[in-house]
């Protein structure tokens, strides 16, 4: 009987320990900066079921920088203070390396355009300007901090402080831990949808106030993580060290997302918003922090891409060997010849790239027999040329819903004079949004229903007329458009493009389909596609004649959109430029340019020969000497 009840007691201590709640190991990320992940099961003092995502922000890192939603000028006059945009778009945007959504704004309709006006509640400071002013008691639980970071926690900001000296300030809707005790559990059975379990963005500070923490618990999802009520979010940052904490807007705004090494953000939690819909909430209000990489073997790797060209550079911390992986993938595919001498200072130039490109890259040097890899990261080549805008995303376009079979509509001399319009793009026809999607824009001409289904046409006809003063010389046709759902185009007669339609020369009629539809079913992101070559030369010089013929999914499609710009690209020749200036060293040379080589001789005659390094990035300071030298950039 005694085996029998130590058994028992092993077992329900093994429970207990599994519902406490539990976090991984901190794991640096960048300069100041650590992650986890933490989990647990419901018990008494934790009901629901929780996966969290969490950051520890070493206040005292020099290099650590805060930063709220700036106030966006245009709405300067307006009642609004900034402009919307998703926490991945803050992180690219603003170039901080993390970020979560902030504090409680409007309006709160999901997924409006970027750029939104919004207006936040509660005090708002960024870089020292004053974005919102606490203007009631409501939203009054605010975490500010000074130019150093020293951190202050005001739980009640009603009568609201003094806002000089403030850089940063990022305000909450109530306090959930005030001096190490979970004042949370005060509003369990409170009323309002806000005290419920939700997904939960909140904020801690440490009592030393060295550390900020940054804490979202996913939720809405059952069997993954159902959400916290705010005694549970008050628990889990007590748990993570501390011992001041508010609550910031949740539920679908809850998201974290970081900087990921190829520079683009990568999101870290699993919000309810993206769960349901496979999108990100555009949110008023976001915090954000900019910080330092991290101090490995490989630091320091720049980037400086040309058209054709790259410069690559790092260092090492102690001497290792040279060599650059890349490609237009993160599995590269391609790799420089291996520079076996030694060195601290790694330079290297990639030569052969096309123009206006993706590449994926990572620097590679051994030392001592260990191979050190930086992360995977990423430049885009530049393309220099001149562009001429023959027709506008908002153009005007006429238009007809009629069966054109067996008309030759797209010819210059068809006549359209019958056809409706013109009417400027974007023009479009909604069963679901009678005044049209607001995810959706810019809308402006509305067309015609179906009357006999009271749906959209399956096909709508488009025509729109365009002068050319002079056909520029080798020039490329670029298209950017919203199109929902596929299209073939037409340049004076000639089919030269088709969107999401059968491919080519499967003939396309009236009652002919599109083969998908773009992003999640509506035109809310760009279609854009470049035809070149004979196709191209479809361009004269004087009246050309766009045609586009539009078509639905399938015939029970409750939308249609319709807008495309065209622009002339022709890619120029650049010449990079060299210049010299007598210092106190000698002579500096710099360009500003990546991709190319400094070489050195005699006399312009030559011969030619690199200057050792080899030096691809400037300035570069040759010492005073009695002799004549030459230089020149060379890929």
């Amino acid at each position: 009987m005694k085996h029998l009840l130590f058994s028992c007691s092993l077992i329900l201590a093994v429970a207990r320990t599994v519902a406490a709640p539990a976090i991984g190991t901190w794991t640096p990320i960048f300069k100041g900066i650590d992650y986890v992940i933490g989990t647990n099961k419901a018990d008494v003092s934790f009901p629901n079921q929780h996966v969290i995502h969490a950051m520890r922000v070493d206040l005292n890192d020099p290099d650590i920088q805060l930063l709220t939603t700036p106030r966006y000028s245009p709405y300067a006059a307006d009642n609004r203070e900034t402009g919307g945009m998703t926490v991945s778009r803050f992180v690219q945007v603003r170039k901080v390396q993390v970020a979560v959504n902030g504090g409680f704004f409007s309006p709160t309709e999901y997924y409006l355009p970027e750029n939104t006006p919004m207006d936040v509640a509660g005090l708002t400071i960024s870089g020292g300007s004053v974005v919102s002013t606490q203007e009631s008691s409501q939203h009054s639980a605010v975490f500010h901090f000074d130019a150093a970071n020293h951190a202050t926690f005001t739980p009640t900001n009603w009568p609201a402080i003094p806002s000089a000296g403030i850089q940063t300030a990022v305000p909450g809707s109530y306090p959930l831990v005030v001096h190490g005790v979970n004042v949370g559990k005060l509003y369990i059975n409170y009323p309002g949808v806000i005290h419920d379990p939700n997904p939960r963005t909140a904020l801690g500070l440490s009592q030393d106030r060295r550390f900020l923490y940054l804490l979202t618990i996913d939720g809405r999802q059952p069997g993954y993580s159902e959400g916290a009520d705010d005694s549970e979010t008050g628990g889990w940052l007590l748990f993570l060290g501390s011992y001041d904490g508010i609550n910031l807007d949740g539920g679908g705004s809850t998201t974290m997302s970081m900087e990921g090494s190829t520079g683009k953000p990568v999101r870290l939690n699993r919000s309810s918003a993206v769960a349901d819909s496979g999108r990100e909430r555009t949110v008023g209000s976001h915090f954000g922090v900019f910080a330092k990489p991290l101090v490995a073997f490989i630091n320091d790797v720049r980037s400086q891409p040309d058209d054709t060209a790259a410069s690559i550079t790092w260092t090492t911390v102690s001497p290792a060997t040279t060599q650059v992986e890349y490609g237009p993938t993160d599995a590269f595919g391609f790799s420089t010849p291996l520079q076996t001498t030694p060195s601290t200072n790694h330079a290297v130039l990639l030569t052969g790239l096309q123009a206006a490109t993706d590449y994926y890259f990572r620097t590679v040097s051994s030392a001592g027999g260990t191979i050190h890899t930086s992360s995977n990261l990423l430049f885009t080549t530049v393309s220099y040329v001149s562009t001429n805008e023959f027709v506008s995303l908002t153009g005007a376009w006429r238009h007809t819903d009629a069966n054109l079979d067996g008309i030759n509509w797209t010819a210059p001399d068809y006549q359209d004079g019958s056809w409706t319009g013109p009417d400027p793009a974007l023009l479009w026809a909604d069963v679901h949004y009678p005044a049209g999607n607001p995810d959706v824009g810019p809308l402006n001409s509305q067309l015609d229903l179906d009357a006999s289904t009271l749906f959209p046409f399956v096909t709508y006809y488009f025509r729109a007329h365009f002068p050319v003063a002079t056909r520029p010389s080798g020039a490329d046709l670029k298209f950017t458009g919203y199109i929902d759902d596929g299209a073939v185009v037409y340049l004076n007669g000639h089919e030269i493009a088709r969107v999401r339609m059968e491919d080519a020369p499967t003939p396309i009629t009236h009652d002919s389909l599109a083969v998908t539809f773009p992003c999640l079913g509506d035109a809310t992101c760009a279609d854009e596609f470049t035809v070149t070559g004979a196709d191209a030369d479809q361009l004269v010089a004087g009246d050309n004649v766009l045609a586009v013929e539009v078509h639905n999914f399938n015939p029970r499609s409750g939308d249609i959109t319709f807008g495309l710009e065209l622009t002339g690209v022709t890619t120029l020749v650049v010449q990079p430029t060299l210049a010299l200036a007598t210092t106190a060293d000698g002579v500096s040379l710099t360009w500003t340019r990546g991709g190319f080589q400094l070489q050195q001789a005699d006399s312009p005659e030559g011969p030619w020969s690199d200057v050792a390094g080899p030096v691809v990035t400037s300035p570069y300071v040759v010492a005073a000497t009695a002799s004549e030298r030459c230089f020149r950039l060379h890929r």
